[in-house]
This record gives C-alpha cells, sequence and structure tokens, in this order.
C-alpha cells in the first residue's frame, strides 16, 4: 500500500471515530455524514490498490460497484451501504428539517464499520 493510501485509510478510521463521537453528543446527521466519509475514503482506496483514480463521488461509487460489488470481490450489499450512506449524508449536511434520528445515524456507523473491516480484510489479501 503507498503512503497516501495508508494516510487515506487512517483518515477513514478517524472519520469512523469522529461518527462515534458526534452520535454520543447527539449530533446524528454530522455523525452519518462522518460514517459516509469513511466509508467514501475507504472505497477511494480499493480502487487506488486496481491503480484507479476519480475525481468525483459519482464516478467512486459506479467503479466501486463495477469492480468490487458486480464482481463479487467484495459483498454486494457495500456498495448498496456506499449509495445509502451518501443519501443520509445529504439529509446530515443540507437539510434544515427535523435532526436525522439516532438509529439512522447508529446504522450508518455499523456499515461503516462493516466496511472498512471488509476494506482492509482485501487490501490486506491482496498485499496492497
Amino acid at each position: 500500500m503507498t503512503p497516501d493510501q495508508q494516510a487515506m485509510l487512517r483518515k477513514a478510521e478517524q472519520s469512523l471515530a469522529g461518527a462515534q463521537v458526534l452520535a454520543q453528543e447527539g449530533f446524528y446527521g454530522f455523525a452519518a455524514s462522518r460514517a459516509y466519509h469513511a466509508m467514501f475514503y475507504a472505497a477511494e482506496v480499493l480502487l487506488q490498490s486496481l491503480g484507479l483514480a476519480f475525481s468525483k463521488h459519482s464516478a467512486v461509487h459506479a467503479a466501486y460497484g463495477v469492480r468490487f460489488a458486480a464482481t463479487g470481490v467484495l459483498p454486494p450489499h457495500f456498495h448498496r451501504y456506499l449509495l445509502e450512506a451518501q443519501e443520509a449524508r445529504h439529509f446530515g449536511d443540507y437539510d434544515f428539517g427535523p435532526e436525522m434520528p439516532q438509529e439512522n445515524a447508529e446504522e450508518q456507523i455499523r456499515r461503516a464499520g462493516a466496511f472498512l473491516a471488509a476494506a482492509r480484510r482485501y487490501l490486506d489479501s491482496v498485499g496492497a
């Protein structure tokens, strides 16, 4: 794994930790946003391990779907987690209505933890 990929994976782990702290403090929308970023950074590292890099979130989502979900390299539900986390991020960051429910944020955090664990297992298995 390159130093940049290691740094991005650390950032993913820090985003997950930040999501947990934010949720503990009752900032559920922002917690969901950090959980999304944890998954997004992990998806970027996975794609970079294949020599791929993208500048748009939508391109990362699509490439992850093609390279990891559709091929079964990683369980396809992780692609759905990534896409649904982006929706939660948009709600948390940009919606000015009622606060995101605690259980929604906690679900995003659980999913982000599972996503990161799967990413790490894959990267370890390929020696990245």
